[in-house]
């Protein structure tokens, strides 16, 4: 870490309680939600009170409860790039790879959002049910010949991927991208990646590595204002888990590694609840 001791967790919303010089003075006593807090940073939003620069919150309207503006950050970041890096995908065909994740999730939610057709895969066909909340146009179960699947709904191919485990699913890619298609990937397994190469090369591809932290300014204030914009509009819904008293935090880090579906997210208010 850059230094020894860290106050963690990036994102959070509140209340803007003092401005320093130069920032806006509007944003006084307005309600906020705040990203990238802690990233390369020692003072993150797990406390009563954290200072960051201007350009790391956007105004939150009052239609969007602090919870859910808490919620995208990010994780929501990461979407937006990996699905607008590129330019528009209204009228495109966009595959989401691991449709049930965190970042996917939002990925899909934001490309249907902007007119996109957008195909969703899962593990398992048993995971098909629970695709319901997710505003997909087709969902296709990895473990039942994809690649026929997604040829079938887009004979073409898909313009862009978005990519959960670019490790495990090169292959796939490679099978189902269009020509001159598009690949952003912000996971694999281990250190390396072994890539399938004349049939992306003869489909002139490209992959898009992503690292939120390390994403241009400009890109992720833009992707936290779309991500608020769309959460207000009603065409993106973050599911939470359960929101758990500061003190808490262990717990948190616990169900947030046991892979439970759902945000959780730490509040200074005494309350401990799930929420579905």
């Amino acid at each position: 870490m850059p230094v020894p001791l860290v106050i963690p967790h990036s994102d959070g919303a509140g209340t803007m309680d003092q401005v320093g010089a130069g920032a806006d003075p509007a944003l006084l006593g307005s309600r906020v939600a705040v990203y990238g807090a802690q990233s390369y940073r020692a003072f993150g939003t797990a406390a009563e009170y954290v200072v960051t620069p201007e350009h790391l919150v956007v105004p939150v309207p009052d239609t969007v409860s602090d919870d859910v503006a808490a919620a995208p950050g990010i994780p929501g970041i990461t979407a937006h790039r990996a699905v607008f890096a590129d330019g528009p995908v209204e009228g495109l065909t966009v595959l989401v790879q691991g449709v049930l994740g965190g970042v996917s999730g939002i990925a899909a939610q934001l490309a249907s959002w902007q007119g996109a057709t957008v195909i969703g895969t899962v593990r398992r066909s048993t995971d098909l049910d629970r695709v319901e909340l997710t505003p997909v146009d087709h969902v296709v179960a990895l473990d039942s010949d994809p690649v026929a699947a997604i040829r079938r709904i887009a004979p073409g191919g898909a313009d862009r991927i978005i990519e959960v485990a670019l490790d495990a699913n090169a292959d796939l890619d490679a099978a189902v991208i269009a020509d001159d298609g598009v690949t952003a990937t912000y996971f694999a397994h281990g250190d390396r990646v072994s890539l399938p190469f004349p049939p992306l090369l003869f489909a002139d591809v490209v992959i898009r590595f992503l690292g939120s932290d390390d994403l241009p300014l400009e890109a992720k204030r833009t992707a936290m204002v779309d991500l608020v914009a769309a959460v207000d509009e009603g065409a993106l819904t973050i599911p939470l888990r359960e929101v758990l008293p500061l003190h808490r935090i262990a717990r948190a880090h616990d169900d947030v590694d046991a892979g439970h579906h759902g945000r959780v997210l730490l509040s200074l208010e005494e309350r401990d609840r799930a929420t579905r």
